[in-house]
């Protein structure tokens, strides 16, 4: 196997020179492995003919779960086959079970190296400093000459939301391939989506704080209120306001005070503290 110049045998000593020196170069794929899971032998002719077709545009990295504890302990491998894709020295994705090649080649095709990548930088870089509406012309630009970069997209739908173009960000959201709105990354951004088309059109924040405190019953500026905070990433209070909804009337506007906390825990990638929190307050309304 480590005959073939694109496929590297690690170990836990040469790990960090050919992984993570290698992935800020290009991707990675590791893949843990043992002789005697069959899964993982059944995978292994789709990878080598992924790296020899690929050739050099990726690495594929094996590491054998049996001689390399310390690897598997420190990427917390509890079942095999899983893939760990590196970029840039961080994990991007993980991949669980066996696969078939189109969906590793849907993955390894989202981080290679291509030219559009250097416009997504600069673009990135201007939004940054305040010029959402340049650098989104930039990537729509980018976009009609490498349509296969679905990078691209999740950019546009980020940036166009940031600027109050919703309507760029559903097109470019809805342009990817099912697969792509499948991910976790993408059903973020649609959450988002949903949440930012409640604060389209809304009153300042400062505003919507004072009708609410002026009329408690006033649950269409809690709703818009909710979803101000929420675009600028206070979900805590976003979250405070969708519960105060739900306390009052569940059934307003079609559940929104659900709806709109279930898009939040999503945003929030569905765990930690204060998901495991508001959800069991939202349970207790829902009663």
């Amino acid at each position: 196997m480590s005959d073939h110049p694109n496929v590297v045998d690690v170990s836990y000593d040469n790990f960090e020179q050919v992984v993570i020196e290698n992935s800020h170069r290009i991707p990675v794929l590791v893949d843990f492995w043992a002789e005697w899971c069959g899964p993982c032998q059944m995978q292994l002719p789709v990878l080598l003919q992924l790296a020899e077709e690929y050739a050099g545009r990726f690495l594929l990295a094996k590491v054998d779960t049996d001689a390399e504890r310390e690897l598997a302990e420190r990427f917390q491998i509890r079942s095999i086959p899983t893939m760990k894709l590196i970029r840039n020295g961080e994990v991007v994705e993980e991949i669980l079970g066996a696969q078939p090649e189109s969906a590793l080649r849907a993955l390894l095709d989202r981080y290679l190296p291509r030219p559009s990548d250097g416009v997504r930088e600069e673009a990135l870089a201007r939004a940054e400093a305040g010029q959402g509406e340049e650098a989104l012309g930039m990537l729509q630009i980018a976009a009609a000459d490498d349509p296969d970069n679905t990078r691209i997209q999740l950019d546009i739908a980020r940036i166009a939301m940031r600027i109050g173009r919703l309507e760029d960000a559903r097109k470019a959201l809805g342009s990817l391939p099912l697969a792509i709105q499948e991910e976790e990354e993408t059903k973020q951004l649609f959450a988002l989506l949903e949440l930012s088309s409640a604060a389209e059109g809304a009153p300042d924040t400062s505003v919507l704080e004072q009708q609410v405190a002026a009329d408690g019953t006033d649950l269409q500026a809690r709703e818009r209120l909710a979803a101000r905070h929420a675009v600028a990433g206070d979900y805590e209070a976003a979250m405070d306001q969708y519960l105060e909804i739900l306390k009052r009337d569940k059934n307003y506007n079609e559940g929104a005070g659900r709806r709109s906390l279930i898009a939040i825990f999503e945003i929030l990638g569905n765990q930690g503290e204060l998901v495991s929190r508001y959800r069991r307050q939202m349970s207790n309304y829902l009663l």
